[in-house]
């Protein structure tokens, strides 16, 4: 299981706020209280734009699972950790050669909470198998492995105090507490770089030779260049396409095009994007977000 926070964009201005972009991997299970709060701008991997062998591949290397596995008591907080045995189908390849290891079941048997929750991981393989083999579209084949995945998620924000209070604290969820502290000390690990007004927070993107070539062949300043790639990248979560191939310029912005130009708007991709301002603006401090911008010159 696998829960990080990497620093991709950190910045601070003269006007004092601080504002940081960082790409983030939890299990899929504790995203709904990442979501509750409302100061932070974010993008997540969806499950509808993954090939299904993909995520059965990254579910079986990287299992999401719980941290703690807490008894049943009143309330909602754990707090003694539990051992009991419990009944779960077996999977072994002996039984059906023809087919992987996971997909072959026979029997029904007692273990701990890991080996039960593998166990109930492959049923979900198995079914999620079946229904791509009948022809069903990977957003409802995906659903069944949402419980062991892991979600990719890029998330901007000035304001981090009340984010750390509730989830850097025994009453959280283990997995977000976690979470929360990876945030902090990576955070605490990295030096903001200091940027005057007028220029741009840009996660993801870079001042490379592709952006200046692409700005001058189509008359283009580079930072407006820079603010479409950026955007694009952003709704990726990833400098990568889904098949791990790194995007051209002219990709990002047919896609920052199609995200925030056409119709329906698909904003949230541009709320990353920040430039110093006094005062806040939206759910940030100190910052303007490139989405402001696109919606007074709309």
């Amino acid at each position: 299981m696998t829960i990080t926070a990497i620093i991709i964009a950190d910045s601070i201005s003269a006007y004092g706020p601080r504002i940081t972009t960082l790409q983030l991997r939890y299990p899929r299970f504790i995203h709904a209280e990442f979501m509750t709060h409302r100061a932070f701008s974010r993008n997540a991997s969806s499950s509808r734009a993954i090939p299904v062998q993909k995520l059965i591949q990254d579910i079986i290397d990287d299992t999401a699972m719980p941290l703690h596995w807490g008894k049943n008591q009143p309330g909602m907080q754990a707090r003694e950790e539990h051992d009991g045995l419990v009944d779960h189908t077996v999977f072994e390849p002996e039984v059906r050669p023809d087919v992987p290891d996971y997909l072959a079941t026979v029997g029904t048997y007692s273990g701990g909470p890991v080996e039960a929750w593998d166990a109930a991981r492959n049923w979900a393989i198995h079914a999620a198998e079946q229904f791509a083999a009948a022809g069903y579209h990977k957003q409802i084949v995906n659903r069944l492995l949402e419980p062991f995945s892991h979600i990719n998620v890029v998330v901007t924000a000035t304001d981090w105090e009340n984010f750390f209070e509730l989830r850097d604290h025994p009453d959280a969820q283990p997995e977000i507490q976690v979470l929360a502290r990876a945030i902090k000390d990576a955070m605490a690990a990295s030096v903001p770089d200091e940027l005057p007004a007028g220029l741009w927070h840009l996660p993801y993107a870079t001042f490379d030779e592709d952006l200046q070539t692409y700005a001058d062949e189509h008359d283009m300043s580079l930072v407006d260049v820079a603010l479409k790639v950026s955007v694009a990248r952003c709704a990726r979560v990833s400098y990568l396409t889904h098949d791990g191939r790194k995007t051209t310029v002219e990709e990002d912005v047919a896609l920052h095009d199609k995200l925030v130009v056409a119709e329906p708007l698909h904003a949230s991709p541009a709320e990353h994007q920040a430039t110093p301002v006094q005062g806040r603006d939206r759910n940030f401090n100190g910052w303007r977000q490139y989405r402001s911008v696109l919606e007074q010159t709309a």
